[in-house]
């Protein structure tokens, strides 16, 4: 009886994780009330990379990529503000660095920059800063990188660790046995 419920469990929740596995990360629809930036290393310079110009705060941003991201296995996670330089380009400006997590699916990073918050730059010299993009002046550079993971490689590790926890379960299951 335990046995049956252990592999119906199991197979239960096999079936649901590969409709999760296969399933496509969400598409995400470019930034609102923002002008998307063409300027070197915002376009096809960086794989994956889009850079954005807005008026819009930190909280609604990432907010607008929430909502994309809306999954209960999602990881939402805070990087210090240099990490940015490793992860899009070593002389990316941020003030802020956060990131969206589908495990085994994609990360999402959001790099802010706001001129106006710069902790890097003295209060007093922040203004050589500002942002301006075709002669309109923003508060903010947003720059998003996508990691995907593809369909094969989530499924070839999702077969590894299924043969791996069977592996364990098999060799516990037989130490078991001897040891009795």
């Amino acid at each position: 009886m335990i046995k049956t419920a252990l592999i119906i469990t199991w197979v239960v929740f096999n079936i649901i994780a590969l409709i999760y596995l296969v399933t496509p990360p969400p598409l995400l629809r470019d930034l609102p009330n923002s002008v998307r930036s063409t300027l070197p290393g915002d376009t096809v310079q960086l794989k994956n990379v889009s850079g954005y110009f807005t008026n819009l705060t930190r909280r609604e941003v990432i907010n607008h990529y929430l909502s994309f991201y809306n999954h209960p296995l999602l990881i939402h996670l805070n990087h210090p503000p240099e990490k940015s330089k490793t992860i899009f380009r070593d002389t990316m400006q941020s003030y802020y660095l956060e990131e969206l997590v589908l495990p085994f699916k994609e990360s999402l990073f959001i790099n802010g920059y706001e001129w106006e918050n710069d902790v890097f730059t003295k209060p007093e010299k922040r203004i050589a800063n500002k942002l301006t993009y075709n002669g309109v002046s923003y508060s903010a550079k947003i720059t998003l990188k996508t990691f995907p993971v593809s369909i094969f490689n989530r499924l070839l590790i999702f077969g590894f660790s299924q043969a791996s926890l069977i592996l364990i379960f098999l060799i516990y299951h037989h130490a078991l046995k001897h040891e009795n």
